[in-house]
């Protein structure tokens, strides 16, 4: 399977479980609490295939900026809206994934 396809589920699990935790309460709540340690779980299990092909630093890099901008926009749907600093800085996160992949080789 593709390593690119890999990350996009780490992500994905990741987002998933972040958006979670507010719902555990504390991880007080069981189902929740299993659902983001599922999540998790998954989230890292699916970088660690990532990182097969890709390079950790270019695998982690997108990883976090890519589940940064999702929260973000997550929590702007929910009502959350950014404001122009927030909005800047994952503009920056964006161009700083982009330099990180651009210069790391990719692994064969």
């Amino acid at each position: 399977m593709n390593s690119y396809l890999y990350l996009a589920i780490a992500i994905i699990s990741e987002v998933v479980a972040t958006t979670l935790l507010p719902v555990t309460a504390g991880f007080s709540r069981l189902l929740p609490s299993m659902a983001c340690g599922i999540g998790y779980a998954s989230a890292f299990y699916f970088l660690s295939l990532a990182t097969t092909h890709i390079s950790t630093a270019v695998a982690y890099a997108i990883w976090c900026g890519a589940g940064i901008v999702l929260i973000v926009l997550i929590g702007a749907i929910q009502g959350n809206v950014p404001n122009l600093d927030t909005v800047f800085g994952m503009v920056l996160i964006i161009i700083g994934i982009a330099l990180i992949n651009m210069n790391t080789p990719t692994l064969h």
